[in-house]
């Protein structure tokens, strides 16, 4: 076990299982020179006095006020880093056209390598400071502009998943922005996979590359089930979308006689590490698919609203164990906080369950299913992204890595008050609906404060 090198302490809050709020009153979490958590502790424990003691006389405590709250840094499962500079135009128009007339034309600017170190280095900057410790990105069809991506996130200190995006289907990709071919594009990848691994030679690994079609549509089938090969030989993450909209699956079912899961599968692209951006339009037999192959979701109720036409069903996929985490969808969803992502999860949910057609009864207009709870939305943004990537972060359990985020209460451009009348569940409710970026003081990544913000 490696040296203990440093010890937080103070009031925290985690969500080990899903739904279950455990407050960490005056506790001690000890973390070892890796960023693993070592030990947590609270004053019942008969060591807990000695941790802390111990900790002030070598100078490595780090004692958090008693308005501030300490919760595990948070998970995005799924951002478009190249449509970080459209966050929040053109919203209002078919998906289409937002991808024909905005995204791609931007997108494609990030084979001007100065243009992507600007870009990203804003992106990954301002991520961080809204407590977005591990984030999960899709990069461009560029290879050298996700290189550059993976160099500021390391230069940063942020944990992350990149791939840089595979598509080469010439009926609906436009001709100046998609792979010269499906060899070249899985190539292209094969390599952004090598150089991922070389720029972190000899040190622990903090990003992950990840093989990326863009979706089914957009990529032919020898390029899907070459990805598909590549997945089996490096056991590498995958990513992609999947029954996001209408026109996709009726795109994949005309193209492939399948649902958008069925073929994912059948190309080999369905893995233990592999995260399926919105899945709304799944059936039961997909959701079945999913939980075999123990895929993941990422759920993005915000861009949801804009594109999918429909509310993903989050309660039948938990209540059958599929691994699910929280996408921004940054700039299909127009906030990078993870914060209003799990706020609009909570939203969405409530809507799926009593309806949204006054001109119907109330027994025939939602599903009537138990909406989600502030719980189990603050696990699907913590500890369920972090299984849903297959990483140790989302919790203050003994042997996950300490990602944190310090909130402070009382700020004066933030709602997040407490009072001493304020039970710690009361406090923990308050902080998941009211904290945002300017409630956070500090930022932890294995361990190490990220002090530059």
């Amino acid at each position: 076990m490696a040296e203990r090198q440093k010890v937080i302490a103070g009031n925290a809050f985690h969500t080990p299982e899903p739904g279950a709020m455990v407050p960490l009153v005056d506790c001690a979490i000890a973390v070892d020179s890796d960023g693993t958590i070592q030990s947590v502790t609270t004053p019942p424990d008969p060591d807990h006095s000695a941790i802390l003691d111990a900790a002030k006389v070598a100078n490595a405590l780090e004692q958090l006020p008693p308005d501030t709250y300490l919760i595990p840094g948070l998970v995005d499962l799924h951002i478009h880093a190249p449509q970080w500079p459209q966050l929040g135009k053109a919203l209002d128009v078919p998906l289409d056209a937002w991808l024909d007339t905005y995204t791609f034309p931007l997108e494609v600017k990030f084979a001007d390598h100065a243009y992507a170190a600007e870009i990203y280095d804003d992106l990954v900057t301002t991520l961080l400071s809204h407590g977005t410790t591990t984030a999960v990105y899709f990069g461009s069809v560029d290879l050298q502009a996700n290189v550059i991506l993976a160099e500021t996130c390391l230069r940063h200190g942020q944990r992350a998943v990149i791939g840089k995006v595979a598509m080469d289907h010439p009926e609906t990709c436009p001709d100046y922005y998609r792979d010269e071919s499906a060899e070249e594009a899985i190539a292209q990848t094969r390599k952004f996979i090598e150089m991922v691994a070389e720029m972190q030679s000899g040190r622990p690994t903090l990003v992950h590359p990840a093989i990326t079609p863009r979706f089914i549509p957009s990529c032919t089938d020898a390029l899907l089930g070459g990805l598909g090969a590549l997945a089996r030989e490096t056991g590498c993450h995958v990513q992609t979308h999947c029954s996001e909209s209408d026109w996709e699956v009726a795109h994949v079912q005309n193209r492939l006689g399948q649902t958008d899961t069925e073929a994912l599968a059948n190309f080999g692209l369905m893995t233990d590490k592999s995260i399926l951006a919105h899945s709304n339009y799944i059936t039961c037999g997909d959701m079945d698919l999913i939980a075999k192959a123990q895929s993941a979701i990422a759920h993005c109720p915000l861009s949801n609203a804009y594109f999918a036409n429909s509310v993903f069903p989050a309660r039948d996929a938990m209540d059958r164990g599929l691994k699910i985490g929280l996408g921004t969808d940054v700039s299909g969803g127009f906030s990078p906080s993870l914060f209003d992502a799990a706020r609009f999860a909570l939203m969405a949910s409530r809507n799926r369950s009593s309806g949204t057609n006054p001109s119907l009864a109330a027994a025939e207009r939602g599903t009537a299913e138990i909406p989600l709870s502030t719980s189990e939305v603050f696990w699907l943004a913590t500890k369920g992204g972090g299984e849903a990537v297959s990483l140790p972060v989302g919790s203050f359990n003994e042997g996950s890595k300490f990602d944190a985020i310090a909130v402070k209460s009382g700020h004066s451009t933030s709602g997040f008050r407490t009072y001493s009348t304020d039970t710690y569940q009361d406090i923990f409710e308050k902080l998941v609906l009211t904290a945002d970026v300017s409630s956070i003081t500090r930022v932890w990544v294995s361990g190490a404060a990220i002090d530059h913000l």
